[in-house]
């Protein structure tokens, strides 16, 4: 099979295949434990058969910082209830300072309404000790809870280092989460400090969240004090109640010196949530060794993140990555942090921000990338780029147009890394490798350490062929366990219960020959007609290609007797209407990009397709409500990135209920 067939996209170059990360580890392996490997492949082989002997090299290769030595590296027992490294102490943010680079700073921010802003390591070490001792003063201690109503800003990073400086443990909303959504979130851990804004802008326009706030302090009966941080006001038009502090009120008169408490290797570090777009979300709790390890292996090894780059990657502090990006710190890279609309004033804003901050690595969604592609722009044309070596993307499977897009707009030599894992681990199963070629529409390897397989209905595994994603072996980032989870039964519910023993995931993916991997969507949104199952993924590719289309949403309904009923909800652009014209272009792109027996059964024009706070179309909780199931049942509308959007399907369900019957 020649180049051209399989479509490689980029390929590692001579500098590359000396410098990088992964090719230093692979020397050292050599060196130090007489393990050669010839390729990719036989190393990602022992990664996941040799687990022990894997994450112990990790420890020793990056020197982790441990105030005990640990007495084994993982016991016995099988997932969820594995123990890695009983007897170390260590601490994360002990491990972020000792990578400080003094000639680069340790953060670039920017915003909408604010002008750029330059924190030196030493500024944030400084102000990262002055709130940690803050933190001790008013009583918080290994364990408690401090909480971040927050956007992407640089405060952020502080209150979180501060917090797991200490011993406590963080967790972080985004303002624009609704305030049940958040309450929903920080009631599960009963926090003893809140730090928020009073405000903030997006798209151009003042959100005021003064209200919202009062409210979280008037329901988090375990709250002892709020920090607060004028960002949408300046600190003399802010008033704070009596119990309340201003951001730098706090800060004044603390010591700058930064001390680490040292804590178990499987200590709490920080509660993320699932989306929770059904019942409560899962608080997600994650241990200071366990994403130290992978953090340090997935950005030295699999984005290549080097000390002195610039690391940025658009995202809010609702969602993981967010810690993802601040991990970048532990490589000594330098976080680029950017509040706002990522479409404000134009989509063309964050590649000019690239262009002129000079990012080596940037990161964004899937999404965005076919917003790029579907508005025309040309940032390769337009901006100096020639900085710009990476380009990661994640949220949802990044389609082959998406890959040939950035290819001929942003960069012909750019090292494209699609990724894919999820809140659940805060880092990525499979996702970048410097040294192998990127495939059109394909993610480059399973990541070290990552024994995953695509799995067909009777647990066996699959090549080239579409399975059940399942990860056979433990990884250290998989939780310790989700907060206030008696025996863990939310936990393996989750994650154990179809293959038990194993991580089933939830997602449809093909492993190849190659050892790429392509995703296909979330499982339990398969689409079946008559047997026949494809990932939705692969229809919003084919959907992707009509430019008339913004935006859609696909679900196939089971009927009685063995039928089927599978619609497609659309968003048009402006001016743009459904026509038989459109439906025939759709129906044909559809029936020779996907199959003819996928081709919907009816195409129905939406207001807009419903997401979660994390960028996800919600198929799920739409196909449930078009079986008849209650919206408030299924969905949570504080959760939504855009409520209002699901009450067309609300209205839709009541009136075609006999279809669905």
């Amino acid at each position: 099979m020649n180049k051209e067939e399989i479509k490689i996209k980029w390929e590692s170059n001579e500098e590359l295949q000396q410098s990088a990360g992964l090719v230093k580890y692979k020397e050292w392996l050599s060196i130090n434990k007489s393990l050669h490997f010839k390729d990719y492949e036989s190393l990602w082989q022992w990664s996941t058969t040799s687990t022990a002997d894997f994450w112990e090299s990790l420890w020793e290769y990056f020197k982790i910082i441990a105030h005990e030595p640990y007495t084994k590296v993982l016991s016995e027992d099988i997932m969820p209830d594995t123990i890695w490294f009983e007897g170390a102490t260590l601490n994360y943010a002990e491990h972020v300072f000792r990578n400080a680079v003094d000639q680069e700073p340790a953060i670039i921010f920017k915003a909408e309404n604010k002008d750029v802003s330059i924190i030196s390591w030493e500024q944030l070490k400084k102000q990262t000790a002055q709130l940690a001792n803050y933190l001790k003063s008013l009583g918080v201690k290994k364990g408690d809870r401090v909480v971040g109503f927050l956007p992407n800003i640089p405060e952020a990073t502080i209150g979180f280092l501060a917090t797991i400086s200490i011993g406590a443990v963080w967790s972080s909303c985004s303002p624009d989460f609704g305030t049940g959504s958040v309450l929903d979130r920080f009631s599960q851990v009963t926090p003893k400090v809140l730090l928020t804004i009073d405000g903030y802008r997006y798209g151009g326009k003042a959100f005021d969240k003064k209200e919202a706030v009062q409210t979280l302090q008037e329901n988090l009966d375990s709250l002892e004090k709020t920090i607060v941080i004028p960002y949408l006001n300046d600190y003399t038009a802010l008033t704070v109640n009596a119990n309340d502090i201003l951001w730098r009120e706090a800060l004044l008169g603390q010591s700058e010196l930064l001390r680490f408490e040292p804590v178990p290797f499987g200590h709490p570090i920080w509660v993320l949530y699932s989306s929770g777009t059904t019942g409560m979300p899962k608080a997600i709790t994650h241990s200071h060794g366990g994403v130290l390890l992978e953090h340090l292996k997935y950005l030295t090894f699999h984005n290549d993140c080097r000390k002195g780059e610039k690391f940025f990657w658009y995202t809010t502090t609702g969602w993981m990555m967010w810690n993802f990006v601040n991990a970048a710190l532990l490589t000594g890279a330098t976080i680029v942090l950017y509040d706002g609309s990522p479409a404000y004033p134009n989509i063309s804003y964050l590649w000019e921000f690239a262009s002129k901050y000079e990012i080596e690595h940037f990161g964004t969604s899937a999404g965005f990338i076919i917003a790029c592609m579907k508005a025309g722009i040309n940032p390769m044309q337009d901006f100096n780029l020639s900085k710009l070596r990476s380009i990661g993307s994640t949220g949802s499977p990044l389609p082959p147009e998406g890959f040939d897009w950035v290819y001929k707009h942003i960069k012909e030599d750019i090292w494209l890394m699609s990724m894919s894992g999820g809140t659940d681990v805060c880092s990525a199963f499979v996702g970048g490798n410097p040294l192998l070629p990127v495939f059109e529409g394909e993610i480059q390897c399973r990541t070290l350490g990552c024994a995953m397989e695509a799995l067909d209905e009777n647990g066996e595994p699959l090549l080239n062929e579409v399975g059940e994603m399942v990860i056979s072996k433990p990884m250290p980032s998989m939780p310790i366990y989700f907060w206030n989870d008696a025996n863990k039964k939310r936990y393996k519910a989750s994650y154990f219960e179809l293959y038990p023993g194993k991580w089933r995931h939830g997602d449809w993916i093909e492993i190849t020959d190659r050892g790429t991997v392509i995703i296909f969507g979330r499982s339990d949104a398969t689409l079946n007609r008559g047997g026949v199952r494809i990932g939705t993924s692969e229809i919003y590719r084919a959907v992707d290609q009509v430019k008339a289309v913004t935006d859609s949403l696909v679900t196939c309904i089971e009927l009685k007797g063995g039928e089927y009923y599978m619609p497609l909800f659309i968003q048009l652009q402006d001016n743009e209407i459904l026509d038989e014209t459109l439906v025939k272009l759709l129906k044909k792109t559809i029936r020779e990009t996907c199959s003819p027996r996928h081709v919907p059964d009816e195409f129905i024009v939406v207001p807009q397709i419903p997401y979660t706070i994390s960028g996800k179309k919600m198929e799920t909780p739409i196909k449930k409500i078009l079986m008849g199931e209650t919206p408030e049942k299924v969905l949570n509308k504080d959760s939504m990135k855009n409520p209002d959007a699901v009450q067309f399907f609300i209205s839709f369900a009541q009136k075609n209920k006999d279809k669905f019957n």
